[in-house]
């Protein structure tokens, strides 16, 4: 099993001498710069210090490194460390001064969440099935960040195949797996105090299913999540960082252990939208992929460029609409007797305030702009009526008020992708993995159960095909025709902003894209409260710019707009 022992050995083993944080790097002329400190540096600054010889890509990595030995104790941030960081950065240093960059990611360290392929680290999933594995092939997008001249510096924890293994009563919490632990969230890295509550989980969510843990903390410059339904957003939302969910196809999933190829992304998670519209064209797939054939939805900007987009004035006159019912605002359900969605107070401020710095940049706002999918009084015609069969109960025969779109993709997408390992692959079917987690229970396989499993597991593709494919056609009626494109088109919108991720489920179903940005911290609120004595810091709160297809460029600009005229990102306190 992995450990922090190990995890901090391996960073220790690759360090050269350190003299702190901060590295002070003695130049020709003898005289010794001024330290160059890496916390909340950006992609840009970086490159920019070293093209002035101020800093080298060694200096990126080993500074790195020191920062994850520092407070992987306190955070389990990482799940695997590239032994070979170091001796990459070199070699790109050297190509630098030979041929100069290959871009704007050439030496800078990035991490990959645990469920995208490495040839050089084990790729796991955070599975103890998986413990050790090095697939026979990098996924495309990790390919990418190779020819860009990245050092990929990690993997990062995550929440167990990305959260398709226990369903409710016994939900998974986010960013735990069997192989990792728990993991913490910078701004509150402490275990809940209240009795009964877990036994050592996280007070403060750290999102999941990827992390963003480490980019926030420092640990690296940017990294890759994945997303099927809120993955990337919300541990962007609770980690105060900006990240994209792609529209489904922009990125190239193979390579990628998969939940359902009908809704799985990859994306960027970084400190600011620059650093993350960079990424964004780092990965993704300029030419259709022909191992992925949901790429080339859209087409690719000149140069794979997003940062060509970035203009503070792009809120002026743009149009942004406000999803009030269900996502704001209490929305009552049809056939249901309790009403759903909401803000607390204090999120709900600071949303207004959100609203407030748009209508200042310019923007018309539209309030409501309401989604018809979640007022419409008819319950086959409300998407809060329609969810995804996540549970223990749904089980053939119990699942019809639901999707079967996340149980059957899983059955069908994760047993062609253990398939495409090979002689490598550990185990042979979603079977397997079951019968092996049953077998080492001991271990902590089945800490909180496997129904997601059970329940994919029971699928027969072939009998059940006509049900998922009808199920897919009503996602998709729910989530765009009658949802974000319906409120779109009505109110001649740019962009739809929601609070938080609380758009997330509504754009993964059509495979639309999302940005997120930081806007504040909350005070934090729970139930059961907290004990008498003890004092929660507050939680961070970011808000949604989402649209239709392929609007990315537009998203990244509004975003951007958002961000400059607000610069509310504030560092973690635990990991200065």
């Amino acid at each position: 099993m992995t450990s922090k022992t190990s995890i901090c050995c391996t960073v220790l083993s690759v360090l050269a001498t350190v003299a702190g944080c901060e590295i002070e790097i003695e130049r020709d002329t003898g005289t010794v710069a001024e330290p160059y400190d890496v916390v909340e540096a950006t992609i840009p600054e970086m490159q920019a210090a070293m093209s002035e010889g101020r800093l080298t890509a060694r200096d990126l990595v080993q500074q790195y490194l020191t920062r994850i030995a520092l407070y992987e104790n306190l955070l389990n941030a990482t799940i695997s460390v590239n032994p070979n960081a170091l001796a990459e950065a070199e070699r790109l240093d050297r190509e630098r001064a030979e041929s100069g960059a290959r871009g704007p990611l050439h030496g800078i360290p990035i991490a990959l969440k645990d469920n995208i392929h490495t040839t050089d680290m084990p790729t796991t999933g955070g599975a103890l099935a998986f413990e050790g594995l090095i697939p026979p092939y990098d996924a495309t997008l990790t390919e990418q960040l190779r020819d860009a001249g990245a050092v990929i510096i990690a993997k990062t924890v995550m929440t167990e195949l990305a959260n398709w293994v226990a369903g409710a009563p016994y939900d998974m919490p986010d960013n735990y797996s069997s192989l990792g632990g728990y993991s913490f969230n910078p701004y509150d890295p402490r275990r809940d105090p209240r009795p009964g509550i877990g036994d050592g989980m996280p007070v403060l969510s750290p999102g999941g299913s990827s992390s963003g843990i480490g980019t926030s903390a420092n640990l690296w410059a940017a990294n890759v999540g994945t997303e099927t339904s809120g993955s990337i957003l919300w541990p962007s939302n609770q980690n105060m960082l900006a990240g994209i969910k792609p529209t489904l196809g922009r990125v190239s999933r193979h390579g990628i252990i998969p939940i359902t190829a009908d809704q799985d992304t990859a994306g960027p998670m970084a400190r600011t939208i620059t650093d993350a519209a960079i990424l964004l064209g780092v990965i993704e797939s300029r030419d259709p992929d022909p191992n992925d054939p949901a790429t080339g939805r859209c087409e690719a900007p000149l140069n794979g460029d997003y940062t060509a987009f970035l203009d503070a004035g792009s809120l002026q006159g743009a149009r942004i609409g406000v999803p009030r019912a269900g996502f704001v605002e209490p929305v009552a359900v049809p056939g249901q007797g309790n009403p759903r969605g909401g803000l607390t107070q204090a999120q709900a401020e600071l949303f207004e305030d959100a609203l407030a710095v748009v209508e200042a940049q310019g923007a018309i706002v539209v309030d409501p702009a309401d989604l018809p999918t979640v007022i419409d009084p008819d319950p086959d015609r409300n998407l809060f009526n329609w969810g995804i069969c996540a549970s223990e109960s749904a089980t053939g025969g119990n699942d019809g008020h639901c999707s079967i779109v996340f149980k059957y993709g899983m059955k069908r997408d994760f047993n062609a992708w253990l398939a495409s390992l090979g002689d490598s692959a550990p185990l042979r079917s979603l079977t397997e993995l079951r019968e092996w987690n049953r077998e080492h229970a001991l271990l902590g396989t089945v800490k909180y159960e496997q129904s997601l499993l059970d329940i994919s597991d029971e699928i027969d593709l072939d009998r059940d095909r006509a049900r998922y494919e009808a199920d897919r056609v009503k996602d998709i009626e729910l989530t765009a025709a009658h949802g974000i494109d319906a409120a779109i088109a009505e109110h001649d919108l740019d962009a739809l902003l929601f609070p938080m991720n609380r758009g997330a489920n509504v754009s993964a179903r059509p495979g639309y894209p999302t940005v997120i940005v930081p806007l504040g911290l909350v005070p934090y609120e729970a139930e059961p409260p907290f004990p008498e004595h003890y004092s929660p810091q507050p939680a961070p709160f970011g808000v949604s710019f989402a649209g239709l297809a392929c609007s990315e460029p537009r998203l990244i600009g509004l975003a951007y707009a958002f961000e400059q005229a607000t610069m509310r990102r504030v560092p973690p306190p635990s990991a200065p």
